[in-house]
């Protein structure tokens, strides 16, 4: 393989994961659309859109180990295909944790829930635009922009420390509810998830541009 037609190649890969990571802001989307909205046909969606996230994750995989076995390559490509591995694999664990919100909320079903939906739904914004900006910055590999992303992953989590400190507020009140506030709580935790792995993408990409590999939140 030459090495314009190697460049080509990691150009196409790179474009991959950005077309997974549009999947994956889709059903993210999907799943918060059908907790709001208690649309469950929609929710059993979501479960089957997971599908064609995995599949990418493969070829993508596939794809760079390919990669690797035939060209060999040194310090930054080299960077770059380690870096994509992991971040699919992020992307892939993204897409399962809003599988995981569709199942929760099949499993509330029509109940009407105990407390109105304001901090989760925000919880999911904010993670949504975490992986967007993650992806930017990973594609046009921009420090200043993962940096950016990083930082907003703590306003995730003091929107989740509210979620879990209302619901407990709730279920101490009403020990009828504990049930269905257990499961919103892990709705919490699930997009809580998401934008730590937002975070990892970040941390990947700035590895990838600048060779180190630090925690940066």
């Amino acid at each position: 393989m030459s090495r314009e037609n190697f460049t080509q190649k990691l150009l196409d890969i790179k474009h991959k994961v950005l077309s997974m990571g549009a999947l994956v802001e889709n059903i993210i989307n999907a799943a918060m659309t059908a907790l709001i909205a208690q649309n469950l046909d929609l929710a059993s969606k979501v479960c089957e859109m997971d599908d064609e996230i995995d599949q990418l994750d493969l070829e993508i995989e596939k794809e760079c180990i390919l990669l690797l076995a035939l060209q060999q390559p040194l310090a930054k490509d080299l960077r770059t295909i380690a870096s994509v591995l992991k971040i699919i694999t992020d992307l892939e664990r993204m897409g399962d944790n809003a599988v995981n919100i569709a199942k929760v909320t099949l499993e509330i079903g029509k109940e009407p829930i105990i407390k109105p939906l304001v901090d989760i739904p925000r919880m999911a914004v904010v993670a949504q635009e975490m992986v967007k900006m993650s992806l930017d910055a990973f594609v046009n590999e921009d420090i200043a922009l993962a940096e950016k992303a990083v930082g907003r992953d703590e306003e995730v989590d003091s929107l989740y420390e509210t979620v879990i400190n209302d619901i407990i507020d709730i279920i101490i009140e009403k020990k009828e509810f504990t049930k269905q506030g257990t499961k919103l709580m892990f709705i919490g935790r699930y997009l809580e998830r998401i934008a730590d792995h937002s975070t990892n993408i970040c941390e990947r990409t700035i590895y990838m541009i600048t060779g180190e590999l630090k925690e940066i939140n």
